[in-house]
């Protein structure tokens, strides 16, 4: 009896310290809601919003941060003669390297069809429907405080 109830113990243990390790490495898996080192709260902006210069010729705008799935997507414009000549995406998602991979094609997409539309009825980008979307909303709110 005293045999099959140490196999037992042993069994257990075995059983319990593999579960613990597994679940000490489900941890340490890297998910796309890890951010990196800067963390943002839900409508928190990277910058602060609104119109940031204006006493030269460019305005300078920053649209609001837009919450997305993956993180917070915010754009920063700068107006000359009411017109955009230059669109830049401040804050976008980047934490992990399927972030990184996507929105390094997709966010020069949509900063330069922003400035050939010259409004913010600019198409999604294929593969980055989170990250369009949220560039959008924050182009919208640029645009707005840009009275464009």
């Amino acid at each position: 009896m005293a045999a099959s109830q140490s196999v037992a113990a042993r069994r257990n243990a075995a059983v319990l310290g593999a579960t613990a390790a597994t679940v000490g490495l489900l941890f340490l898996y890297p998910t796309s809601t890890n951010r990196g080192s800067v963390q943002h709260r839900p409508g928190q902006a990277s910058a602060t919003p609104g119109v940031v210069s204006g006493g030269s010729a460019t305005t300078v705008v920053n649209g609001t941060s837009a919450d997305t799935r993956y993180g917070p997507v915010q754009v920063q414009l700068h107006v000359r003669g009411g017109r955009i000549v230059s669109a830049t995406a401040i804050d976008y998602p980047q934490g992990s390297g399927r972030d990184r991979e996507i929105n390094s094609f997709a966010i020069p997409v949509l900063q330069k069809e922003t400035v050939n539309a010259q409004n913010a009825r600019i198409d999604t980008v294929s593969g980055a429907t989170y990250t369009s979307d949220g560039y959008r909303t924050s182009l919208q709110a640029a645009l707005d405080a840009a009275h464009l």
